[in-house]
């Protein structure tokens, strides 16, 4: 495919791109991410939550042959590296102290959102190939510092690394159902796990019982306003605690309740008959996938989060019949409660060669210390009896 053969255009505002062609070049990816649908990038823009004014400037890169959609990116100018999970403080820290601007910086990615998926949507394998060489062209005619794509699936990783991007890879923790026989309940899962580990569990699940605590939990159109509008006192409680403004306002979780409602699941925890905490999950329905996101609560309760963000989820799992839960980013104590060790890879460009060469350098130190960490990982997994080895 050549750059005859296409048109670019770039767009201030997802809402401007064809929804129906956007999702359908997302449909052809073999495990498409709800996150990267064109109702949840709009709401995110609509919201108010990525844009210039937060330091979200969407410029998402397109290709075209007359009205069709050949490939698409969600491709951001960043003026700060908050709201990624793959962090590159130190990159940009490098660049000032050697009077280098990094910011503005490129990123192709779903704000405030760490989960894998593909982020180069294409009809095919040469548009993929196209798309990044006319986003990197596009950042190096804007005089950008760098370029980055994050939890990226395999496909995109491959035309990063054949375009000369830079891999670098962190851990993820991911729950899956028992692929040859399905999990019968919370019982049946914990049968599968070292004694200590099932006896930990048992013990943090009765303290939140103990407390009196108990959970009720409503999907997609069963959430009602009033829910919502607990959930996000929790949400914003949690961001206020660590005296930090949430990503997300009230806004973009109506646009969700309204466009979305189908990929929500909301767990409420109850204690004399109020509402003190509350766990919001997503879905992808069609293919069995849940996705821990957001938590809060109003009182301390021992062992609550662990009860709302990882058994009440797994739980609902197992009796639903789906076969994998995310459990976000970083945190080594969910492999404690069988979320299993998963490698989550990003792509990068710097254009200044020494900085380049140096990132390469430092990239390639960071990904052995990550190969060892997994293996040690592996060694360490929960689970009672021999395990082919935690999802890669």
């Amino acid at each position: 495919m050549t750059p005859n053969d296409y048109v670019t255009r770039v767009f201030a505002d997802p809402g401007q791109i064809d929804a129906t062609q956007w999702d359908a070049l997302l449909a052809l990816d073999e495990d498409p991410s709800p996150f990267m649908g064109h109702a949840y990038l709009s709401a995110l823009h609509a919201s108010g939550c990525a844009v210039p004014d937060t330091g979200w400037t969407p410029a998402f890169l397109t290709l075209w042959q007359g009205d069709a959609l050949l490939a698409a990116c969600p491709l951001y100018l960043k003026a700060h590296s908050y709201g990624e999970y793959v962090f590159d403080w130190a990159w940009a820290d490098a660049h000032e102290r050697h009077g280098i601007r990094y910011y503005p910086k490129a990123l192709v990615a779903v704000p405030f959102t760490p989960v894998p998926g593909t982020r180069l949507l294409a009809r095919n394998d040469d548009a993929r190939r196209a798309l990044l060489a006319a986003v990197v062209d596009w950042c190096q005619e804007q005089g950008l510092s760098s370029l980055h794509l994050l939890f990226a699936r395999e496909r995109d990783l491959a035309v990063c690394q054949d375009t000369g991007l830079l891999l670098r890879h962190t851990v993820q923790f991911h729950w899956h159902n028992d692929a040859s026989q399905p999990y019968a309940d919370f019982d049946a899962f914990l049968t599968r796990l070292q004694q200590d580990k099932r006896k930990k569990i048992r013990q943090e699940r009765r303290k939140v019982n103990e407390a009196g605590v108990s959970f009720r939990w409503a999907r997609g159109r069963d959430i009602t306003n009033t829910d919502w509008d607990f959930f996000y006192r929790c949400y914003e409680r949690t961001y206020l605690e660590h005296r930090n403004a949430p990503y997300l306002n009230r806004e973009f979780f109506q646009h969700m309740a309204q466009t979305m409602p189908d990929h929500w699941l909301l767990f409420v925890a109850e204690r004399d008959g109020r509402p003190i905490a509350s766990s919001l999950i997503a879905l992808d329905p069609q293919r069995g996938v849940a996705y821990g996101r957001y938590w809060g609560a109003l009182e301390r309760v021992d062992c609550l989060h662990f009860e709302a963000c990882y058994y009440q989820p797994i739980a609902w799992c197992i009796a639903h019949g789906f076969k994998r839960f995310e459990g976000g980013a970083q945190g080594e104590h969910k492999m404690a409660r069988a979320l299993l060790p998963v490698k989550t890879s990003s792509a990068h460009w710097l254009a200044h060669p020494a900085f380049a060469d140096a990132v390469e350098r430092y990239l390639e130190r960071e990904a052995e210390g990550v190969s060892h960490y997994l293996d040690d990982l592996r060694q360490r997994l929960p689970l009672r009896r021999d395990w082919p080895g935690a999802p890669s």
